[in-house]
């Protein structure tokens, strides 16, 4: 949730029961950064850092986080044009997880093809492949499913094959308030490579369809917003 998951707000959060906490998502190449400052031009949250600055900022927002909580994995939610600027932030001593945002759907972010128009980019793999050879940390691609003209298992497979750590899927479906459970248990019956489930774990019904999909864990954003989780997430 950019310019709302920060350490504090992580701090605050993590002792109910979650055991990976992520950062951003953060723009770290003026194209990105640029598209970030219209978002907010507009009265939208965003984290809006000067090139110079952001790498620091991400660091110490990892160690703050780390200082509280250090048998929690930190993970960070990045976009970028190109991969360097990635890899840079996976070599961060600290940071256990560099997440590719493969997901956003912010008009700014979109016409400049990262979000998820880099689903639909012909060199998806080498990008993630870059990426990956060259961090410390492990690697996660957080995608949007159901994308128009997206093929999502396929876009699974690539991610798969391109050598991630993880799968992390916004399973959105238009036109229906939760999250599409098919197509998440196709993904999972369909690949070898660790699925995250986001989307619609706003209660404990849902939690309990988001497991049965055969995901290897699950990401909630939203429903922490208010610092307190109306349901248990301790037994999974």
């Amino acid at each position: 949730m950019a310019g709302i998951t920060d350490a504090e707000f992580l701090n605050n959060v993590i002792s109910q029961g979650f055991n990976v906490a992520t950062l951003g998502g953060y723009s770290l190449d003026e194209p990105t950064i640029q598209a970030s400052e219209k978002i907010v031009e507009r009265g939208r949250k965003e984290f809006v850092f000067p090139l110079d600055d952001i790498f620091t900022h991400i660091e110490n927002e990892v160690n703050s986080v780390k200082e509280v909580h250090n048998d929690v994995k930190v993970s960070a939610n990045v976009r970028s044009t190109t991969p360097q600027p990635i890899i840079e932030v996976g070599n961060i001593e600290n940071l256990d997880i560099v997440e590719i945002n493969c997901h956003c759907r912010q008009e700014e972010i979109v016409a400049i093809g990262c979000g998820q128009e880099m689903l639909n980019r012909d060199d998806l793999a080498d990008f993630i492949s870059q990426v990956v050879e060259n961090v410390k940390s492990e690697v996660s691609v957080k995608i949007r499913a159901n994308v128009e003209g997206v093929d999502t298992l396929e876009v699974a497979g690539v991610i798969e094959d391109a050598g991630a750590d993880y799968l992390h899927i916004d399973a959105m479906k238009k036109g229906v308030f939760e999250a599409d459970w098919e197509l998440l248990t196709e993904i999972c019956n369909n690949v070898d490579i660790k699925v995250i489930g986001n989307n619609s774990v706003n209660s404990q019904v849902n939690l309990e369809k988001m497991v049965n999909t055969g995901v290897d864990g699950f990401s909630i954003a939203r429903s922490i917003i208010s610092g307190k989780l109306d349901f248990n997430i301790a037994d999974f």
